[in-house]
């Protein structure tokens, strides 16, 4: 009996342990690049980059996030879902470091480095929380999501006061998270030290378990939830890269565009808190997703209509692009039979969706630096929304049983049994 007793309050103590090492990866997911937006202008300026080139910064991570998802299913077979993160971080942390050289190569090269990381943890925390905690997918989803939004706000709006305060200027502001990184990877380093588990049969099954599986090319519902992910990710890159610049052109001051950027993500953070509430109630997803759409995309037309009311489209764009975000992360698990799925899934979602959202940050700048304007540019995030808002009763579609989100799994008609991405 104690010994019973002593091994459940052993197990809890280590699933504690790796919920708080999933949440300080969480945590490294987004804040090295949302930094990067308020000072976009100050980089342009010392570095002698055109607007497009500028745009890169933002780009060359969604890049190596399209680039790398492919591989990691494979990956993580290979040398298990834990060792493969902790290298990841590894890498995330060494980008990091050599971006903080004062030079236009560091900056650029570390960006490269950085995006590889972040993109190995994106596909592999889904794939882990489906496996470890198959359920509280809901929950853990949310909490990850809530974490990496209010690190990458926090970010967003200490750049600029600390790009002009701190010695080195926004090398340094953009270099400090080397520190949470390196938390990171001493939380994580046991986990990489711990013996290989054997995947469990079944739901929850260990990712090690992707090796036999396809990424799902022929889904329609795969393809619904990468658009789904992808178009909301275009919206949310370009949205932390220009957005404070096209805040500056219409009366905001630097530090002023900053916050607002900072009050975006912390509005979407709270949004990500209630969207497992509203689910709750829902059969499924497809009603959340529409209406996160729709709000995504007033914020955009009152964004062209007068961008003078910064702080109202802040509120708007948080509201809309942190219901969105929460849905495109938990699709990646709520649409899967087990882990192996999800994290095939994950990868599949990732590199198309991320390839569509690496354009965005670019094809703005572009639009802007023809057109010398922001009109071009802001048709472009509203062409996005209305597109999401299209394929989001697709993606969202499926019978939720159970009176808690957290508590549930995606179960779908035998009619569409083809659809929940069973390899």
């Amino acid at each position: 009996m104690y010994a019973s007793k002593s091994a459940l309050s052993t197990r809890r103590s280590g699933q504690a342990l790796l919920v708080w090492g999933l949440l300080v990866v969480a945590a490294n997911l987004r804040s090295p690049l949302t930094g990067v937006g308020p000072l976009l202008e100050r980089v342009q300026t010392d570095l002698g980059l055109a607007p497009a080139v500028a745009g890169l910064l933002n780009t060359l991570p969604l890049l190596a996030f399209a680039g790398v998802a492919p591989l990691v299913p494979r990956l993580a077979a290979r040398w298990g879902p834990e060792r493969l993160l902790g290298f990841a971080l590894a890498v995330l942390t060494l980008g990091i470091a050599v971006r903080w050289i004062p030079a236009a190569t560091g900056l650029f090269a570390g960006t490269v480095l950085i995006g590889a990381g972040i993109g190995v943890g994106n596909v592999l925390l889904p794939s882990l929380i489906k496996r470890d905690f198959p359920t509280r997918v809901g929950l853990l989803t949310c909490a990850y999501a809530t974490v990496m939004g209010g690190v990458a706000a926090v970010a967003s709006g200490v750049a600029v006061p600390v790009g002009r305060s701190a010695p080195g200027g926004w090398h340094t502001a953009l270099g400090c998270w080397i520190a949470l990184a390196l938390v990171a990877c001493v939380l994580w380093l046991p986990r990489m030290r711990a013996p290989r588990a054997a995947p469990p049969p079944g739901p929850g099954a260990s990712p090690e378990g992707a090796r036999g599986h396809r990424l799902p090319w022929r889904s329609p519902l795969a393809w619904a939830v990468t658009a789904f992910m992808g178009l909301q990710s275009l919206g949310f890159y370009v949205v932390v890269t220009w957005l404070p610049q096209v805040f500056q052109d219409s009366g905001s001051s630097a530090v002023a565009a900053g916050w607002l950027l900072f009050l975006f993500q912390v509005v979407a953070v709270g949004t990500s808190l209630v969207v497992p509430a509203a689910l709750r109630w829902a059969r499924d997803q497809r009603a959340v997703a529409v209406a996160g759409s729709a709000v995504l995309l007033a914020g955009y037309l009152g964004l062209l209509a007068a961008p003078e009311w910064a702080l109202l489209w802040s509120v708007v764009l948080g509201l809309g692009g942190g219901a969105s975000l929460v849905l495109a992360l938990a699709f990646l698990s709520l649409r899967a039979q087990d882990a192996a799925a999800a994290g095939a899934l994950s990868a599949m979602a990732q590199s198309v969706g991320y390839l569509l959202a690496a354009a965005g940050p670019v094809v703005f700048g572009l639009l802007h630096t023809v057109g010398s304007g922001w009109r071009a540019p802001v048709l472009l995030l509203v062409a996005a929304a209305v597109g999401q808002v299209c394929v989001a009763p697709a993606a969202g579609r499926g019978t939720v049983h159970g009176p808690d989100l957290p508590h549930v799994k995606d179960s779908l008609t035998s009619a569409h049994r083809k659809d929940t991405l069973y390899m």
